[in-house]
């Protein structure tokens, strides 16, 4: 019998050929979808628009011929060039609703918007146009190109209209636009050998233009009936043959070589009546017949979609029950094994981390394993590794841990050292002041006193950050009062501090170093961060949750987002890290005061600057009335 590690890869295996079936359905179906779209919008988008711009081109073209007609003719007929104008109006407007409706934008591309203002752009220039011909300031060339221009944009939005995906499709569709537009031509040949037949002559440039035209219309219509298929081409090829055409072709030619209109002036008019309205008639049945063959293919594409998403579901039923058979056993597993994982790594690593910051030892390997039983040898390897990353995670712990505490004993170490040689060197300077009785030998005694107190602070600094106390404590309570100046003493800019009157109120002796150290810090920060020429004002009262003190400064205070932050670390101050400095003293500050339970809160003062309230709890108050203490004794 297989193991499960092979019976879990003898399924994926299987499931292998069926994930490729799939992703050949998901293929072969976006495909044929997308050629059913496609033809689908290239259907709508010429009937929405392609319809309303050939009756606008046929209707351009009568109006072209007898505007020509109109300024050649010594009584032009008004009536007859009204009535094309207004045909002429009523397909712009049919064109203009249509192309540019809701129907038409839900269908059209950005380049077909593109070429439907431009052919819209054109249109507006038919009111200048008919008042130059109303008022004969333009001649026949001039007036025939102008339409043209107007029918070039259409043709042009035609190469935009023929979206169809198919090649044989659309190889059919531009070979009908081809001969469309030289039909086109015919009607501008016309229009200037209609026009010139009835003035009696035909002009130079006019000459030059049927040059050009002649061989163009010749060259579109030989390619597009080049680019039909049988069925398509035939009945042009009948009509290229017959015998109009053949004519057409003699009466270019003789105007083109002789540079005058045709002798016979008749034939013309005979050739171009008939041959222009049956190439009308064939290309309208010609485009039906390819219109039809679109809706065949579009047939054929969605009997092609039904089989293949026949197929493609009976394929993915196959593959669900035999991905929820194989993946049921899979999902159990590896839910036993993130249910362990999460443990460890939100509750059980969390815990063993706490007991390591407040002191206690654990061992990295035997700490909070991940115990997963699995059949699956995948899924044991799984758990496997996450145990290795888990030990490694521990060991870290354990290892920072054992870091921080022996740099804790080189803090406390050192500082012990310091605070000894401080506390022989203050004795030694109380005993020379003693001695003493010279006014300039005492001053320089008491700055070097006062110099090597803040030395003391320091040193007390650094055995609060190792965890320790700070050494100096007294066995009676010592005066409110006394505690503020004994914490004044200890600042370098002590004469700019102002120590207000202070209630009768006295600190356990065990509390005082700490309180002294805090206060201490607060007013340094309050020296240091206000200008040299104001003073810092230290005001204290009883109130009904302890003893509270304010030390307030008048500088520029700080952002109320940064005052936020350090009341945040005060109430709760962090792991100490070594890369940040800067905050050193408020974070001695956070330590006492968690120590002995004081809430210090900095808020804004009223002169801008920033107020530091300590408020003591009434557990370190003791009676005023019992024997005090003295700051200076350690």
């Amino acid at each position: 019998m297989p193991s499960q590690s092979l019976r879990f890869k003898l399924y994926s295996l299987l499931s292998l050929p069926i994930v490729a079936l799939i992703g050949l359905w998901t293929f072969v179906a976006g495909h044929v979808l997308g050629d059913f779209f496609e033809l689908s919008t290239a259907t709508a988008v010429f009937e929405e628009i392609g319809d309303p711009a050939g009756g606008l081109v046929s209707s351009l073209q009568k109006e072209r011929r007898d505007s020509a007609v109109f300024l050649s003719s010594g009584q032009p007929d008004a009536l007859r060039l009204a009535n094309a104008r207004r045909v002429t109006d009523q397909a712009v407007e049919q064109f203009r609703r249509t192309a540019t409706g809701e129907r038409a934008s839900t269908v059209t591309t950005k380049e077909m918007r593109v070429a439907i203002d431009a052919v819209l752009d054109r249109t507006k220039g038919l009111s200048r146009l008919r008042e130059k011909v109303d008022g004969k300031q333009s001649d026949r060339l001039e007036t025939v190109q102008a339409y043209g221009a107007i029918t070039d944009s259409v043709f042009r939005l035609y190469d935009q209209l023929i979206t169809v995906p198919r090649v044989q499709l659309y190889q059919q569709a531009i070979g009908l636009q081809r001969i469309a537009h030289a039909r086109d031509l015919i009607s501008r040949e016309d229009a200037l050998i209609s026009g010139a037949v009835m003035s009696g002559r035909l002009g130079h440039e006019e000459y030059e233009a049927i040059e050009v035209l002649a061989p163009n219309r010749q060259l579109l219509m030989g390619e597009g009936v080049a680019m039909l298929d049988t069925e398509l081409r035939a009945p042009f090829e009948r009509l290229v043959d017959g015998a109009d055409n053949t004519r057409l072709g003699a009466l270019e030619h003789e105007i083109v070589e002789e540079a005058r209109l045709p002798r016979d002036t008749a034939a013309w008019q005979e050739v171009v009546t008939r041959l222009g309205p049956a190439l009308d008639q064939l290309l309208d049945s010609r485009i039906q017949l390819l219109t039809g063959r679109s809706d065949d293919t579009a047939g054929a594409i969605i009997t092609r979609i039904v089989v293949v998403g026949g197929l493609g579901l009976a394929a993915i039923l196959v593959a669900v029950i035999w991905s929820v058979r194989l993946g049921r056993g899979l999902v159990e597993e590896l839910d036993g094994l993130r249910g362990a994982a999460t443990d460890v790594a939100e509750v059980r690593l969390p815990q063993l981390v706490e007991r390591l910051r407040s002191g206690q030892t654990a061992e990295a390997d035997t700490s909070s394993p991940i115990a997963v039983t699995t059949p699956t040898q995948e899924v044991r390897d799984l758990a496997n590794a996450f145990e290795s990353v888990r030990r490694t995670a521990v060991r870290a712990a354990v290892g920072q841990a054992e870091l921080r505490q022996g740099l804790n004993r080189v803090f406390r170490n050192l500082a012990r050292r310091n605070q000894s040689l401080v506390h022989r060197q203050l004795g030694q300077l109380d005993a020379m002041q003693r001695k003493t009785a010279e006014p300039d030998q005492l001053s320089d005694l008491f700055r070097l006193d006062h110099l090597t107190t803040r030395m003391r602070r320091q040193a007390e600094g650094l055995v609060i950050l190792s965890g320790a106390p700070a050494g100096r404590q007294w066995r009676r309570p010592v005066q409110m009062l006394d505690v503020v100046r004994g914490a004044v003493a200890e600042v370098e800019d002590y004469l700019r501090v102002n120590v207000q009157p202070m209630p009768e109120a006295t600190l356990t002796g065990g509390a005082a170093a700490d309180v002294i150290h805090l206060l201490a810090e607060l007013v340094e920060n309050a020296t240091v961060f206000s200008p040299p020429n104001t003073q810092v004002n230290i005001s204290g009262e009883l109130v009904g949750r302890g003893f509270a003190v304010e030390i307030e400064d008048r500088g520029l205070g700080m952002p109320d987002a940064e005052r936020d932050e350090l009341n945040r670390r005060l109430a709760d101050p962090p792991e100490f890290d070594l890369a940040d400095s800067d905050r050193l003293g408020l974070f001695v500050v956070g330590r006492l005061a968690v120590r002995h339970r004081i809430k210090v809160t900095l808020q804004r003062s009223a002169y801008g600057g920033t107020t530091a309230i300590v408020l003591i709890p009434s557990t370190l108050m003791t009676d005023p009335s019992g024997d005090l203490a003295h700051t200076h004794t350690d």
